[in-house]
Formats: structure tokens, sequence, C-alpha cells
């Protein structure tokens, strides 16, 4: 069983010409630049290793989640930024977005915090709401669902500006809070995190993609720092 699950999510395939991966000139002159050139990982790395390892490759353009491999981080930290990119979820797929993460535990969810990328139909994690896509995983959950089906593209926007954090899906607000506030540490204790003491603590850290076992695409990830 396993091995034919595995054989199905091995055959979804992003057409040719799907990732575009470029920045328009208002983006340029705003001072966005991209973090994937659509050919190169030069910008990225494993996990707790100096270079990127066989989990993840691009395909057809795309950053693309192909095997065990762990999660994928920037070389560079980032405090105060937006962060825009694009995603797509295998079938009944899970996956997410880090911000502000470090290597000091066996994982970026120690430290980082996560936006959810998820199949909200097929995947078992939606019956929480917390565990949606565009939610602030295990902390906050969105209160509608702007997620696109699979076989769509969901268009992300990451505020982090200090401790105020935004998370957009598809142009709609999901998440707003204030990292490191009374209301967020309330969260935080009756949360999953509440055993990790340095989670949520720091305010500049990597970027992450999250090896959760499905097969992700990521496209035209663009950054912009304050």
């Amino acid at each position: 069983m396993a091995a034919l699950l595995l054989a199905g999510c091995s055959e979804e395939m992003i057409a040719p010409g799907e990732c575009v991966n470029a920045l328009t000139q208002q983006e340029q002159a705003a001072g966005w630049r991209l973090l994937f050139d659509g050919s190169t990982l030069s910008q990225w790395r494993s996990y707790r290793e100096e270079d990127v390892n066989s989990g993840w490759a691009v395909e057809q353009g795309c950053l693309t989640r192909v095997g065990m491999g762990g999660d994928l981080i920037t070389r560079g930290q980032f405090a105060d930024f937006e962060l825009k990119l694009d995603w797509r979820i295998s079938d009944s797929g899970n996956s997410g977005i880090f911000i502000r993460g470090d290597e000091s535990a066996s994982s970026i969810h120690h430290t980082g915090y996560e936006m959810q990328v998820l199949d909200n139909i097929g995947h078992s994690d939606a019956k929480d709401p917390s565990h949606r896509a565009g939610a602030y995983y295990d902390m906050i959950a969105p209160d509608h669902d702007t997620s696109a089906p699979v076989g769509d593209w969901n268009h992300v926007h990451i505020i982090a500006h200090g401790s105020h954090v935004e998370f957009w899906l598809n142009d709609r607000k999901t998440v707003s809070f204030e990292q490191g506030s009374d209301a967020w540490r309330t969260l935080y204790l009756n949360s999953k995190f509440a055993g990790r003491p340095a989670y949520g603590s720091l305010f500049k850290g990597h970027i992450g993609l999250q090896d959760h076992w499905d097969k992700v695409w990521f496209r035209n990830i663009r950054v912009r720092e304050f």
C-alpha cells in the first residue's frame, strides 16, 4: 500500500512553463529580490547541512520536495521583511513555511513558527482549524478558508516587522499577531510548543520550507527587507 501511494505521488508533475520566477519592474524598484531563480538552489541548504540534499530539487522550474530530506532553509537570515511565494500541494499533502527559526534544536519548528500548507479537503489534519492552510500552525486558526484546491496555486504574503506578524493567503489575511505579547504567550502555553522554551523567541532567523513527507511545489519566492 505504501509503495503504491509513493508511486502515485511521484507521477504528479508540473507542466513546463508553469513555474515562472521573476520580479516585475515595480517589485525591483521597491527592493524585492528572488530567493529562487528556477534553476539553482544556491540560496538554500538542508537543515543542519552545508548544501541541499537529495530530498529537494528543481522540477520544471519549481523548488520541489521530491523525497525524504528534512526541512529546507535559506542560507541568509531575516529580521523585518515581507515574503511572497506561490505553493501547490499534492493530493492529501502537508507542508509549511517557517520564519525566524535557527538550528539550535533538532528541527526548525523548535524555534521558528509556521504558516501551514495543506490540502484542506484531503488531509485529516484539517479537522483542527489551527492546522488548516493559512493558519499559524497550532496557534491561530483562520476565520475563513481561502485556500485553492489541489492542482491550483496558492499565493502567500507574510509580513514580519518587529513583533507584528501577518499571514495572507490568496489576497486575504488569515492571521495577525504580536510575537511575544501576553496574548501570544497564552496561545503558546496552550499549544504543542509549550515544552519548547526557545519557540517564537527569535526576531531574526532563517526562512524554512517543511518536509512533511508529501510532494509540494514552490515558485516565485521573493523577499523584501524593511
